[in-house]
């Protein structure tokens, strides 16, 4: 008599996820940058063959675009829940800015802000997907400021984003949380004087 219990499946192998391939890429993506990462590293990381690989994302573009929109959903920085109505503007934006610097330095495989170095891409597609999402963020934040003080939200948001790009720059090069929060809450110090002035 068969144990058909005990018989190990045959067949086919297990599908690719295209979705586990999208998070693996992200990390590499973020550690070495859109332009060091070839379609053979990203190939090699999945355990896939280049056939594949364009089967499930098309081009090495259009996986960087699927990367971004899932740091957005989950790596981002939350916005709606740090800048809420209830709390002071600079407040809001000093929380923003201390979650940039712990974000920007917990993983030591992943320092800095996906899009913020992506903006930096030789590879004018790239680039300019990065920006896309950065110029949202912006919006974001200009909108907020702007609800409670019209008249400085252009001003204060690129201050903002300046900082962002610089603690992110920094914690690239490996400077510690520790300095990347002075760094924040000296420019929340900045901040609150721009806003009582």
């Amino acid at each position: 008599m068969n144990d058909t219990k005990n018989v190990s499946a045959r067949g086919r192998p297990r599908r690719f996820d295209p979705e586990q391939g999208v998070a693996v890429a992200q990390s590499l993506f973020h550690a070495r940058g859109y332009d060091a990462v070839g379609v053979a590293d990203i190939t090699a990381a999945l355990g896939i063959n280049p056939p594949s690989f364009y089967a499930a994302f098309g081009s090495k573009m259009g996986l960087y675009g699927r990367v971004l929109d899932r740091y957005a959903e989950t790596g981002a920085i939350p916005l709606a829940d740090l800048l809420r109505s209830d709390r002071p503007v600079a407040e809001c934006l000093g929380a923003l800015l201390e979650e940039a610097a712990r974000r920007y330095a917990s993983n030591p495989e992943t320092t800095g802000c996906l899009v913020v170095e992506g903006i930096r891409s030789d590879d004018p597609d790239a680039r300019a997907a990065a920006c896309g999402f950065q110029q949202g963020a912006e919006a974001v934040i200009r909108a907020f400021i702007a609800e409670r003080t019209p008249n400085k939200a252009g001003e204060l948001t690129d201050f903002i984003s300046a900082t962002m790009s610089g603690m992110s720059a920094k914690a690239r090069t490996g400077l510690p949380l520790d300095r990347l929060m002075a760094i924040a809450r000296m420019a929340t110090h900045a901040l609150a004087q721009a806003l009582e002035g």
